[in-house]
């Protein structure tokens, strides 16, 4: 798990992981921003990833003829801040019904 924190990038994952405790005590604390959280999760981790996607196409650009199977391994990686941040906004999304009231 921790090499996929690395792996997706340091200040991405790190930024993601700070609004999933922000996430977390709005919860307890401010039930109004759950759902804003969590879409602030999710335009984080669509940002790195066109961040990364950016940076190996730079890559791609300066190297000429690349392999298919490294290309393939940028993409995996530059898809991984996007992941964890739909996991948050999922999340934010559980947590909010689960606090609204019944019928």
């Amino acid at each position: 798990m921790f090499q996929l924190f690395v792996e997706g990038g340091l200040w991405g994952m790190t930024l993601l992981t700070l609004e999933l405790i922000g996430l977390l005590l709005a919860a307890w604390k401010a039930p109004a921003w759950i759902k804003e959280i969590g879409l602030l999760a999710l335009i984080t981790g669509v940002v790195y990833m066109l961040l990364g996607l950016s940076q190996a196409l730079g890559v791609v650009r300066m190297a000429g003829d690349i392999a298919p199977s490294l290309l393939a391994g940028g993409l995996r990686v530059a898809c991984i801040p996007v992941i964890y941040g739909l996991l948050i906004y999922a999340l934010s999304l559980v947590i909010r019904m689960l606090q609204k009231p019944r019928i």
